[in-house]
């Protein structure tokens, strides 16, 4: 059974578009939004260009099949002399949940700062996404901050 093999996972390759696209859609979608043509190619070529600002994608394989996907992004922070890791995206498709490839996406990206010299990774989540929060739970720490947004 394929769901009970490890899944790959490596940085995000320009013939993943397709894939990547369907995945990066419902995610979007799970947080009821929808992006413009302009904003998934803006963002997919920076997603694998080599500006140090943009975002850092990876992606879980199993099967010869994308299964989930992660975008993360160093930055400086003014309490700290190195940068902190903020994970923006993190996304299983619905039949791989509970398999481990949220995890393994997650401690990817740890690896990734921890290579960096930044050991910081935070992330932001609906209170609603009860799935995720489960795996939150065991591998973070909440905090008590409270998200602000300008209308």
């Amino acid at each position: 059974m394929s769901q009970t093999i490890a899944p790959t996972v490596r940085p995000l390759r320009a013939d993943d578009l397709p894939q990547w696209s369907e995945m990066w859609t419902a995610y979007l979608a799970f947080y009821e939004t929808s992006l413009p043509p302009e904003v998934y190619d803006s963002t997919f070529a920076r997603l694998l260009g080599d500006d140090p600002r943009d975002f850092n994608a990876l992606v879980a394989e199993q099967d010869g099949k994308l299964v989930g996907l992660t975008h993360y992004l160093f930055h400086r922070h003014a309490w700290k002399i190195e940068e902190v890791c903020y994970l923006q995206d993190l996304y299983a498709r619905p039949e791989h949940r509970g398999t481990g490839i949220g995890r393994a996406l997650i401690e990817a990206v740890y690896a990734a700062a921890d290579a960096r010299g930044t050991p910081a990774v935070y992330w932001l989540t609906q209170d609603f996404n009860e799935t995720a929060r489960k795996l939150y739970d065991r591998i973070a720490n909440v905090t008590p901050f409270i998200r602000y947004q300008r209308p």
